[in-house]
């Protein structure tokens, strides 16, 4: 399984966390630094267009890891609870064209 490795340590604010995400994700320049556009960028995983560095196969994940989530709980609570929220968001997509979840999200 793909893994995205993210740092809760380094993570204390929104630009940090979407500093991560891009370069992580390997999100393209143009990434709006917003979880709208962290979502619509996650919705194509199993496409080719270029919106990550990821491309998935119809059952494939890509697994997210939070590793040292307690620090990323105590310095950015509201950005775990967007993290967990835009997750499911973009699995839904997913489960809406019939296909399987694309990301899982791991507490370390």
């Amino acid at each position: 399984m793909p893994t995205v490795r993210l740092d809760g340590r380094t993570i204390g604010n929104w630009a940090a966390f979407h500093d991560a995400c891009k370069a992580a994700f390997g999100f393209p320049d143009f990434y709006g630094r917003n979880m709208d556009a962290w979502i619509d960028c996650l919705s194509s995983l199993r496409d080719d267009d270029g919106m990550s560095s990821f491309v998935l196969g119809a059952d494939e994940a890509l697994e997210i890891e939070i590793l040292h989530s307690g620090s990323l709980q105590r310095q950015a609570p509201d950005i775990l609870d967007a993290l967990e929220e835009c997750t499911a968001e973009v699995n839904e997509r997913y489960a809406e064209n019939g296909e399987n979840p694309a990301l899982s999200l791991v507490l370390r």
